[in-house]
């Protein structure tokens, strides 16, 4: 039995860029969560690797959420998985953004 042909009705693809702006978006809030859970495991106090690991996930969520708008942008990729990545590496901005506040402030 042969393939049935179906009917396509647009020309629209799914970008590589936006699938791996999602996978920068997961890997970023994975290794926040990692880290704020081993730091709080430890009574509080970080390792250095702990910070290095934040600076990767920052360098991480910021290269995801340009490669997200970039496909956004372009009118030839579909949007959901754009704005997946989107919107995950926004979270893990405002996820470091917050560690970098708590931090920062007196309690």
């Amino acid at each position: 039995m042969g393939k049935r042909k179906g009917y396509i009705f647009t020309n629209k693809k799914n970008s590589n860029r936006a699938i791996m702006a999602v996978i920068l978006g997961i890997i970023s809030l994975a290794s926040l969560g990692t880290v704020v859970f081993l730091s709080y495991r430890a009574g509080g106090s970080a390792r250095p690797g702990y910070g290095f690991t934040g600076v990767l996930a920052l360098v991480y969520s910021l290269t995801g959420l340009v490669l997200g708008i970039i496909t956004m942008a372009d009118k030839n990729y579909y949007r959901i998985i754009p704005a997946v990545g989107i919107l995950l590496n926004v979270a893990a901005l405002g996820g470091i953004g917050l560690i970098l506040y708590m931090g920062g402030s007196q309690w």
